[in-house]
């Protein structure tokens, strides 16, 4: 199963396209769509939207996995992330790939086991799990890839359940 897991944003959206074979997870490409703030806002969601199309074309996952947004005191920048983030499940919603969302601390619950971790915690488990020499650089692609490892440990938990119940 091909995961494609987003940490969304606006300046910078990370992605990551990871591999489930059997229980191990293969990292197959992964980095960021980042656009300027001296742009226009429609034309940062244009480049969004376009770069998230060739992505889905390019590496056809067979699901998405999207971090859910955190409102924090900046309700100006999570209007500009939920754009941000619509336009990319807009792009997997015309190819009919299913998304899956998570909170922050789902995602750390399921990569670290404590979903009150640290970045860093975040960072080197996903590092331990992916079998990366180096975290991935910036912090919004290694989230990237923790939303897609959350998504894979879920399918992987679905499975199981939906197994354990047809007996």
């Amino acid at each position: 199963m091909r995961v494609l897991g987003i940490d969304p944003g606006i300046a910078i959206m990370g992605f990551g396209f990871i591999d489930k074979i059997g229980h191990r997870l293969v990292p197959v490409q992964y980095g960021s769509i980042q656009t300027t703030p001296d742009t226009a806002q429609e034309v940062r969601l244009q480049q969004i939207y376009e770069s998230s199309c060739k992505l889905l074309d390019q590496y056809q996952p067979e699901t998405v996995a999207v971090e859910k947004l955190f409102f924090n005191k900046n309700v100006t920048n999570a209007f500009s992330v939920g754009q941000a983030r619509g336009v990319l499940m807009l792009a997997a919603a015309q190819r009919g790939i299913p998304i899956g969302e998570y909170t922050p601390m789902q995602v750390k619950q399921s990569v670290v086991g404590y979903g009150g971790a640290e970045k860093k915690q975040v960072q080197e488990m996903v590092k331990r799990l992916l079998g990366l020499a180096t975290a991935p650089k910036p912090d919004d692609v290694a989230d990237a890839l923790a939303v897609a490892i959350c998504h894979a440990h879920a399918s992987g938990m679905s499975q199981l359940m939906n197994g354990a119940t047809r007996r």
